[in-house]
């Protein structure tokens, strides 16, 4: 089996002996527990070296976990003959109380509904060829205070604005936008990754969903040299480049989704009673300031001719109508990391009440993502190609409970013992068994 130890050691300029120790204790332990992943949850499982008190001060004291996350990432994870692109999301985890930092109401899409709770925004590393994520840097979202509103009693100067637009009003120059405090910390977060990152990875694309398909996050992406990938409204009012040259039209016809132009047709399949055409032409949208590569992906239902559209775009307008759907479907990649944070390490489990607590705890569960994805790639190699993360706790669980087991006994037996003591344990709660190389107890 890897020692975590041995995995940790490229992060020993970047963590004191202690904390490193420590942080190895609090893996090893979260690896093979079982319940809730909380403080008191990992100080029971952890043994030697790992108390209540120990774990307490661990997660109260400050750590650079965007350091550590991309040192971790280059040692253990990157590969340089690969792509990458850079995925953005917001997680929402659910708390009660009154003290913890940063509590507040976030729409959540798992529960379709604002809930009471955390939100934290998470930028990645996806890798193109592996089609995996890499949590690199992951921040807390905090609402904004709202101004007291006036009271309705008070008289109001203001005369009431007429409709339509004002007589002698410009045109607004559309690269020029206001950027909300939302996109002010992803902009904030965009400049201090890729100075993290260097010249050693050059992505070019930056993976959004549809909350930010509009022209400030498009402006906001075109500032940091990244071209922008997300998703239109579905009913977007989109517009063809105008014919001719005619200097006093800005826009062209509006392009009906249902009704396109056989020669904007890309590729099309048939499956059962679903026919998928796909699209790509350059369209022009009035709040946004430049032309749109947009890739239009149109099903029908050929029984009953129900229909059904989705608007994708970048603004990379060189880019292939099947790279850009790729690289869109890439970025549900995060949403697999957010998985498994909450499933397994404890990002949904967390009870840090404290600003520095509560960012340990939620980026030990985003460093824990990287960190088991590592192990169980070894395991994958050299055993079974299915091995899950319930394999890997599995196998970490076993090893826990055969070590105590053996501290007991009067004499140490051989590691070749062990080993199939190990295995027939392990096996137990394992959906894929593997086969564990003689391992010496200590």
């Amino acid at each position: 089996m890897p020692e975590i130890l041995t995995l940790l050691s490229c992060l020993t300029f970047d963590l004191n002996s202690t904390s490193l120790k420590h942080l190895s204790i609090i893996i090893q332990a979260m690896l093979a527990m079982t319940g809730r992943v909380t403080m008191l949850g990992i100080s029971r499982w952890a043994g030697k070296g790992g108390s209540y008190r120990t774990i307490q001060r661990f997660f109260s004291s400050p750590q650079n976990w965007p350091t550590l996350m991309w040192v971790f990432f280059r040692t253990h994870c990157f590969c340089p003959k690969q792509q990458y692109a850079i995925a953005g999301d917001e997680v929402v985890t659910t708390k009660s109380g009154q003290k913890t930092y940063g509590l507040d109401w976030f729409f959540s899409g798992l529960a379709q509904r604002p809930v009471k709770g955390l939100a934290f925004f998470a930028l990645s590393l996806v890798s193109l060829e592996q089609r995996q994520s890499y949590p690199l840097r992951i921040e807390q979202v905090i609402k904004p205070i709202k101004p007291a509103k006036a009271s309705c009693q008070e008289p109001s100067n203001q005369t009431k604005k007429k409709r339509g637009r004002p007589k002698g009003s410009k045109s607004k120059d559309k690269t020029q936008v206001n950027l909300s405090p939302e996109l002010l910390q992803i902009r904030g977060m965009l400049s201090a990754l890729l100075t993290t990152i260097g010249g050693g990875i050059r992505p070019e694309y930056l993976l959004l969903d549809g909350k930010f398909g509009h022209n400030a996050a498009m402006q906001m992406t075109r500032q940091m040299g990244l071209h922008l990938v997300s998703k239109l409204r579905y009913d977007s009012a989109l517009f063809l480049p105008p014919l001719g040259t005619d200097s006093r039209r800005k826009y062209g016809d509006k392009l009906n989704p249902h009704q396109i132009s056989q020669k904007f047709l890309c590729h099309r399949t048939t499956e059962e009673d679903w026919r998928t055409d796909i699209y790509q032409v350059h369209l022009l949208h009035k709040e946004f300031s430049q032309p749109l590569n947009v890739v239009i992906i149109l099903k029908t239902n050929i029984k009953t001719q129900q229909q059904g559209h989705v608007l994708l775009f970048s603004s990379d307008l060189e880019l292939p109508y099947n790279q850009l759907i790729e690289l869109y479907s890439l970025r549900f990649q995060i949403e697999f990391n957010f998985r498994d944070a909450k499933q397994f390490w404890g990002l949904e489990d967390f009870m840090n009440i404290s600003q520095t607590a509560v960012t340990n705890a939620v980026n030990l569960s985003f460093f824990m993502v990287n960190f088991s994805r590592r192990l169980r790639r070894e395991f994958q190699s050299r055993h079974c190609p299915q091995f899950s993360f319930l394999d890997l706790k599995a196998l970490y669980r076993a090893f826990k409970y055969v070590d105590e087991v053996i501290k007991l006994l009067p004499q140490k037996p051989e590691s070749i013992l062990f080993s199939r003591i190990l295995n027939q344990v392990a096996n137990l709660g394992a959906i894929h068994s593997v086969r564990v190389p003689d391992i010496t107890p200590k």
